[in-house]
């Protein structure tokens, strides 16, 4: 894993190993940060399943304010540390080993500018963030990696892009007809 743009650019990312670990590809990361744009530049950003914080790392690199890196894995919150450490990204890095649905519940609506989230495929994850985000908007935009087989509700889904087995949905705000 690389970081593929910015200010840290070609930079390598120590990975997370382990079972049922599934980093995002690169290509899904460049698509990802492509679609944001502009909007990245000076964001508050929130990474909410960070494993290795790829993508918030990608965020920051390429002129992102802060970024929230939320994980509850011993292990990921490890690598995450060194990969923050290694970048000298930590004056602009929080790293909050919690459990993310906690996390969220805590926080008052548009905490964040922009929210990424990759949760565990296949766990309801998607779901309850979805869910979490009607009941109160913690970003002002908030987008989710999950396997395209997954049924994503389709009243909530505000854009949808489809890479193979991979889709990114960006959540409809609440009240927002579209």
């Amino acid at each position: 894993m690389r970081i593929i743009a910015g200010e840290w650019k070609g930079r390598r990312l120590g990975p997370v190993r382990g079972r049922g670990v599934r980093p995002t590809s690169d290509r899904i990361r460049e698509a990802w940060m492509s679609i944001l744009g502009d909007r990245i530049r000076g964001a508050r950003v929130a990474d909410l399943f960070a494993g290795s914080g790829a993508l918030g790392l990608e965020a920051l690199s390429r002129g992102a304010a802060h970024v929230t890196f939320v994980e509850h894995g011993r292990t990921a919150s490890r690598v995450l540390e060194r990969n923050i450490a290694a970048l000298g990204a930590g004056p602009r890095a929080t790293l909050l080993r919690a459990d993310v649905m906690a996390h969220l519940r805590a926080l008052e609506p548009f905490h964040y500018d922009l929210a990424f989230a990759d949760p565990p495929y296949d766990r309801g994850y998607t779901a309850r963030l979805v869910t979490s985000y009607a009941d109160s908007p913690f970003a002002r935009e908030l987008w989710v990696e999950h396997a395209a087989r997954e049924q994503f509700p389709p009243e909530a889904a505000a854009e949808q892009r489809r890479y193979g087995g991979t889709a990114l949905s960006r959540v409809k705000q609440p009240g927002d007809n579209r």
